[in-house]
């Protein structure tokens, strides 16, 4: 299984519908640089949102991964926890780093990475039997109530996208 990056919000956001366990199922391991970890554990339990302890829970595990790299140049100016992300994938030369920032996204492509989003794992867990059709659209709704903001023109994608899958995979 390949190695995958992630910045906070997809971590965020699959803990918030509890889905976080997706990750692992499809990667194995899930790489986070020490910003992320900060911005969705540390500052998560502080506010006392219950998904910075799902996520420590699975850093605990050891599936979760909390790594340092050097930063790498970025064309735009982003976030930290984004930047250090970016950083790492580079660092660490590994391809695919999860981030739904659209401004993120195109950092990633800029310097040669293949930016990937929640509604991706979503999928992905779909296309591999992971999920069926029914907790795809659970997990699609969910996101929308726990405030993940979607376009509507990416929300029908996306359900047109998993209806594919759905009949390849039937």
């Amino acid at each position: 299984m390949p190695r995958v990056v992630s910045n906070s919000t997809p971590l965020i956001y699959l803990a918030k519908i509890g889905r976080l366990s997706l990750l692992k199922a499809l990667f194995g391991e899930v790489l986070v640089p020490k910003e992320v970890k900060r911005e969705v554990v540390d500052r998560g339990k502080e506010l006392g949102k219950k998904d910075a302890y799902c996520i420590e829970e699975a850093i605990d595990q050891g599936w979760i991964k909390v790594l340092d790299a050097d930063p790498a140049e970025i064309p735009i100016t982003l976030d930290r926890g984004e930047e250090e992300a970016l950083s790492l994938a580079k660092f660490l030369k590994v391809n695919v780093v999860l981030i739904d920032d659209a401004s993120a996204r195109q950092a990633a492509k800029m310097i040669g990475l293949n930016p990937r989003g929640t509604l991706f794992i979503l999928l992905l867990a779909l296309d591999r039997k992971i999920l069926d059709f029914d907790e795809f659209l659970e997990a699609l709704d969910q996101l929308i109530d726990q405030g993940f903001r979607l376009k509507e023109e990416v929300y029908i994608g996306a359900v047109k996208e998993a209806t594919r899958l759905k009949g390849r995979n039937s």
